[in-house]
């Protein structure tokens, strides 16, 4: 095993997934790398199915749970935080729906490794993505450019590498969705050096009803004006 793989933790918010779950963790540790799963306040089955893989991988799995449904953005500060109590040098932020594919979690470390970089965004190819993603993450990307000053080819991506330095600069308010623009307004805020890469994502019926949409998209323009005021 690469000496690197264990000091990586790879955080996973999960918000009923437990049609999903058991393979991405499975997949997640067979490579070797650890887990921060965050139980965001699941109603189904989702915690009890990541206990149960938890006990094949006893010391590379930790959970938390969150009581209450709290969103995408306190999920993954909390995971961070718990990432960064374990002494993680990589921190990875991964969704739990199955989108990502495992071999990219090397490519978006890469930069990491090579001290290139202290931050990367894994950039889906739009060419490859459905038409309604498309145009909500081409409109995201323009509002983030637009508000927060940094232009990048996909602001929404869901799968992220930070340093742990870098991951002990960057502070998120936005607990929902909001999460993902604010993550690169932090890397500009906070004068972290980024790369992106490209990778690739599954998309199934399922996945693509998740993400962004008009009202959520709508709510984050609404912080980000908000944010220019603070």
């Amino acid at each position: 095993m690469n000496d690197y793989i264990k000091d990586t933790f790879l955080v996973v918010p999960a918000y009923n997934e437990e049609n999903h779950v058991e393979k991405v963790l499975i997949d997640i540790a067979n490579l070797g790398y650890n887990i921060i799963l965050v139980n965001d306040g699941s109603s189904d089955n989702t915690l009890n199915i990541a206990r149960q893989v938890q006990k094949k991988y006893p010391s590379q799995i930790h959970i938390v749970t969150h009581v209450l449904n709290r969103g995408l953005g306190a999920a993954l500060k909390t995971g961070m935080t718990v990432a960064l109590n374990h002494n993680a040098k990589y921190i990875i932020t991964f969704d739990a729906d199955g989108q990502h594919n495992f071999e990219d979690i090397a490519k978006v470390i890469k930069p990491l490794r090579e001290k290139k970089a202290d931050a990367v965004i894994g950039s889906r190819i739009f060419e490859d993505m459905p038409t309604t993603k498309h145009f909500a993450n081409n409109v995201m990307n323009l509002l983030t450019h637009i508000f927060y000053g940094v232009k990048v080819k996909d602001s929404q991506s869901g799968l992220r590498a930070f340093s742990a330095t870098a991951a002990r600069k960057i502070d998120v308010v936005s607990a929902g969705y909001g999460v993902s623009s604010e993550f690169i307004k932090e890397i500009k805020d906070n004068n972290i050096v980024y790369d992106e890469v490209p990778i690739t994502t599954i998309y199934t019926e399922e996945t693509q009803h998740k993400g962004t949409n008009a009202i959520i998209g709508l709510k984050i323009m609404i912080k980000m004006i908000f944010d220019l005021f603070r």
